[in-house]
Parts: structure tokens; C-alpha cells; sequence
């Protein structure tokens, strides 16, 4: 039977204005650490929402509270085999929209224990060293640039 996942996702890097970004380490992949990311719920689901939606249900933080820049860059890529049973008959690849979430200050957050056991707030060089997707590393490897900060 094959899952009913929309190919379109999000990712979101949370980070601080001195480039503290915030992971999380999947429950389902131990080791496997990433930024926020999700599926659209439904093919017309505003991106802006999807963020939203993810952001709140993975961390308990409400987006409207901080500011949300979308990046305008997208990835596309093959669905590692072993989540395609999520994904309609067929499909193989993922389109990911990727945004950034600036913070005040690193703050708690609560998990959702049946996604992820754990958060850390790393440097971005630490950050972007640690995640195992080559688009999560990507985009926080873009972050100096992207916040406007002079450090690096």
C-alpha cells in the first residue's frame, strides 16, 4: 500500500542573530540530526503555513512570534528508498522550499517525542557539520550570508 505524503516540503533553519541554530536528532534515525522540516498537509497549503504548522508541532515555538524569511531557494532530490512507502506509487523525488526562523536568543523547546529525542544550539559551523542531509548543510552553511551578519 503506498502512503499518501505530498512530494513538496519545507525546511526551516532556526537560528539566533549570532548564528546559534538550532537541531534536532530524529527518533526514528538516532545520530541522524536536521533543522525543522515537513510535508505540505495538503497540495494548497501556503508554504508560510507548512512552516507554521512544522515549526509549532516539532518544537512548541509559534512562528508568528519571530521572524520568518522565506529564502526563495529550493532543492530538489531523490526520497531515500526507505520513506517512499510514504509517498504515492511512483514517486521519487521531494521539492523542498527552504526559510529561515531568526530567534532572539537560543530558547528551550519542547519536542515531539515520537519525531525527535533531542535538541542542540551549535554554532553554524558546528550545526552545518552535524546535519546529514546535503541541503540542511547547505542552507546553514548559507546563513552568514543570508542574515546579514558579519561574523563568519
Amino acid at each position: 500500500m503506498s502512503g499518501t505524503k505530498i512530494p513538496e516540503s519545507v525546511l526551516v533553519v532556526i537560528h539566533t542573530a549570532d548564528l546559534e541554530v538550532l537541531l534536532l536528532e530524529r527518533a526514528d534515525h538516532p545520530g541522524f540530526w536536521q533543522s525543522v522540516t515537513g510535508s505540505r498537509a495538503r497540495p494548497d497549503e501556503p508554504l508560510e503555513q507548512t512552516c507554521r504548522r512544522e515549526v509549532h508541532e516539532e518544537t512548541g515555538l509559534e512562528v508568528e512570534r519571530y521572524e520568518l524569511s522565506d529564502w526563495h531557494l529550493q532543492n530538489r532530490y531523490e526520497i531515500y528508498a526507505h520513506w517512499r512507502h510514504r509517498y504515492p506509487d511512483g514517486v521519487t523525488h521531494n521539492t523542498e522550499h527552504v526559510f529561515g526562523l531568526r530567534l532572539p536568543a537560543p530558547l528551550a523547546v519542547t519536542l515531539e517525542p515520537r519525531e525527535h529525542l533531542r535538541y542542540d544550539w551549535l554554532p553554524w559551523e558546528q550545526a552545518a557539520e552535524r546535519c546529514f542531509s546535503w541541503s540542511n548543510v547547505e542552507a546553514i552553511r548559507q546563513l552568514p550570508r543570508r542574515s546579514g551578519a558579519a561574523r563568519h
